[in-house]
C-alpha cells in the first residue's frame, strides 16, 4: 500500500529540486523530516511540507504510524518553462527561461525488525547447510 504526493508547477528547477531529494531518497520518514528541516536550500522547505502531506495522508487514510514509514521512490521531473525576454544592448534580446519541476514521493510501511530477522535466520541456515555440504564433499 503505496502513500503517494505530488506537487506540481514548483518554481525552483529540477536540477536543484533534485539534490534536495538525493538527500532524503530511501529514508525513513522521522529521518528525513529532520534532514529537510537543516538543509539550507530553497527546495528543501516545499519538499517537508510534501512529505508531510503524505505523512498525514498515511495516518488519516490508512492509519499508519510515521516510525514505520519510509521514502519507497521519490522522483523529480521537468515542468514547463515560462519564456521572458531581457532587453540588451543594440536593439537586441535574450531569452530567459524560469523553470518549474514536478515532486512525486511514494511512502510504504516498512517491515517488521521480527520478520526481517526471522528471513535472515532462514538465509543463514541454507548458506550453512550449503557449506558444511561443500566441506563433506571435499573431505571424501
Amino acid at each position: 500500500m503505496a502513500i503517494t504526493a505530488t506537487i506540481k508547477y514548483l518554481k525552483i528547477t529540477a536540477r536543484k529540486t533534485r539534490m534536495v531529494a538525493d538527500l532524503i531518497r530511501n529514508k525513513p520518514v522521522l529521518k528525513a523530516e529532520s534532514i529537510l528541516k537543516f538543509t539550507v536550500r530553497k527546495a528543501a522547505h516545499p519538499m517537508a511540507k510534501l512529505l508531510a502531506s503524505a505523512v498525514a495522508s498515511a495516518k488519516n487514510t490508512y492509519k499508519l504510524d510515521p516510525k514505520d514509514l519510509y521514502i519507497t521512490k521519490i522522483t523529480v521531473n521537468d515542468g514547463p518553462m515560462q519564456e521572458r525576454v531581457f532587453p540588451r544592448s543594440r536593439g537586441r534580446a535574450d531569452k530567459i527561461t524560469k523553470r518549474t519541476s514536478h515532486v512525486t514521493i511514494v511512502l510504504d510501511k516498512r517491515e517488521s525488525k521480527a520478520a526481517g530477522a526471522s528471513r535472515e535466520g532462514a538465509k543463514n541456515k541454507k548458506t550453512v547447510s550449503a557449506t558444511a555440504k561443500k566441506t563433506a564433499v571435499a573431505e571424501k
